[in-house]
């Protein structure tokens, strides 16, 4: 690779980025979204409780997935709300989380009334780590999440065995990762329930939305109560057998959802060439750490692009970076997540559940969080839509920026 040795643009060089050559704008539409929603809009069958387009694709994305079962709700939060809900996780129990990720991992147990218990991460992977969550099972642990983060499945052989060893329910948080797969598998089937985000920034949008997928019919049937206050398949309208939620998606964000599921493979495979490129450009870039492969590892969501540089972990200097970067004309760049291990309001709710109870609360201990927390930056899944030339400027901005990391300004 020829490396750009000019300037940092921030400084007076000249910016990395290519002029007037950006990816799309993101979401990716056209016609088809139209023509879906106008078709919705004469029906005249707004709602999935009189129109048939939420259950037609329901049927599409499991099957996408290979799952047995698929419904559909109104957000990703929701989903995994619903799914613990299914599980028999309520007041009390203990769900294990990642600590890296995004709130409604772990807020969605303490909406129904469980405790969020943090186990650190992998630091190449940044997911759950399957022995730091062994290692933090109690006789209160009834469920773990381990989260496709960025679209990359976590090591989900292990967790099934896991789960299959302590008596604990296994749900995927897949919101990142549509058309993933591990070791040839879809990922959202692969443990008792997995679910799924249709806000806007994933790579399958409807503004909002989300699915709870499984193989159990079982669990299927109590999912689809919850979602539609209680009714079963096939019964009365007033017929409530159990206490649910109305979470029902409707017919309006279910075509669009269509459309971009239609779509999603011609663009996954647009993001995943980008990827491949991206990650040989920087794999000899010294103080940049890109996600180890792993064969397992069959199909990648590509969410997001992950990336480590050490030398940014000191106070300030990733912010530095950034502005760096987006100097380099790299704005489609993040610092990521906050680690949940120390976010206040969690650990107060956490805390007055097991108060109330008698329990003794958790305190975690996610060296490994705290550490990526500090030295990752993302790169969105727009800018892995670009053009080649796109993608070869992204890589000169970062070498540039990595390679002038020592010496960019931070405050303490």
């Amino acid at each position: 690779m020829t490396v750009d040795s000019a300037a940092l643009a921030i400084d007076g060089g000249t910016p990395a980025m290519p002029a007037g050559d950006p990816p799309p704008e993101w979401p990716v539409y056209d016609g088809t979204e139209e023509k879906a929603l106008l078709e919705v809009l004469t029906s005249r069958k707004w709602g999935s409780t009189h129109g048939d387009v939420v259950a037609t694709f329901e049927r599409e994305f499991a099957d996408y997935q290979q799952a047995a079962h698929g419904t559909c709700l109104t957000n990703g939060t929701l989903a995994i709300t619903v799914a613990l809900r299914a599980a028999g996780v309520g007041i009390g129990d203990e769900v294990i989380v990642p600590p890296y990720t995004f709130i409604a991992t772990a807020a969605a147990a303490l909406f129904v009334g469980a405790v969020p218990v943090f186990a650190d991460v992998d630091p190449g992977t940044h997911l759950l780590d399957p022995d730091a969550t062994e290692a933090a099972v109690t006789e209160r642990t009834k469920a773990v999440v381990p989260v496709h983060l960025a679209g990359r499945p976590a090591a989900m052989d292990a967790f099934a065995e896991l789960g299959r060893r302590h008596g604990l329910t296994i749900i995927e948080d897949a919101a990142q990762a549509p058309g993933a797969a591990y070791q040839g598998r879809p990922v959202g089937a692969l443990g008792d329930l997995g679910t799924f985000s249709f806000q806007t920034s994933k790579n399958m949008t409807a503004g909002e939305g989300g699915a709870v997928l499984t193989d159990d019919e079982e669990l299927a049937a109590k999912v689809y109560s919850l979602v539609n206050v209680g009714r079963v398949r096939g019964g009365g309208w007033y017929q409530h057998e159990s206490v649910g939620y109305n979470l029902r998606l409707t017919e309006f964000q279910a075509a669009v959802l269509r459309a971009q599921l239609a779509r999603h493979p011609q663009l996954q495979e647009i993001r995943e060439r980008n990827a491949a490129l991206l990650t040989s450009l920087l794999e000899d870039v010294e103080g940049v750490q890109p996600a180890p492969d792993d064969p397992a590892v069959t199909a990648h969501g590509r969410h997001l692009f992950l990336l480590r540089i050490p030398a940014l972990a000191a106070p300030g200097r990733r912010d530095a970076a950034l502005r760096a970067l987006a100097a380099e004309g790299l704005t489609e760049v993040s610092s990521g997540y906050v680690p949940l291990h120390r976010n206040a309001a969690l650990i107060a709710e956490s805390k007055a559940i097991a108060d109330r109870l008698g329990q003794p609360y958790p305190e975690a201990e996610c060296p490994n969080a705290d550490i990526v927390s500090q030295d990752t930056i993302w790169l969105t899944q727009r800018t892995l839509l670009g053009s080649e030339q796109w993608i070869r400027g992204v890589a000169a901005a970062i070498t540039k920026v990595a390679r002038s990391a020592d010496t960019l300004a931070g405050t303490e």
